[in-house]
């Protein structure tokens, strides 16, 4: 059974920093791109950011680059997400993904996996 398993949110003051963990579970972790979403309440799920393991290659979105940085532990088949700079607009549940083609990591339809999300809270 494939699960993709995050963890590390919390509630963290503005400027603050969290790390969220992603750990995969049944599938060949080299042969996927790990990706990050959010969602806030009452907006759409937004691609943040994502890692091909079989590259190394990553992807920020502009909302997060230079504050977030993404790295991936094949020892543990593991992607973390070290979120850094925090504000009340990062406040959301944040998923983590995994689709075989890296090409298309942040396009929802390609996604071949979710976890179940984490809730991350920035208060000002």
């Amino acid at each position: 059974e494939v699960q993709l398993v995050e963890s590390g949110g919390g509630l963290v003051q503005a400027g603050g920093s969290l790390l969220l963990s992603c750990g995969t579970y049944g599938i060949t972790f080299a042969d996927y791109a790990i990706g990050w979403w959010r969602q806030a309440p009452g907006k759409e799920r937004e691609h943040i950011s994502c890692i091909s393991n079989k590259d190394g290659s990553k992807h920020y979105a502009d909302s997060v680059k230079g504050r977030f940085t993404i790295t991936s532990d094949h020892a543990w088949n593991t992607v973390y997400l070290q979120m850094s700079s925090l504000k009340p607009e990062d406040t959301a549940v944040y998923y983590c993904s995994a689709a075989r083609e890296a090409s298309m990591c942040g396009w929802a339809p390609a996604v071949d996996y979710w976890g179940q999300g984490t809730q991350v809270s920035v208060s000002s």
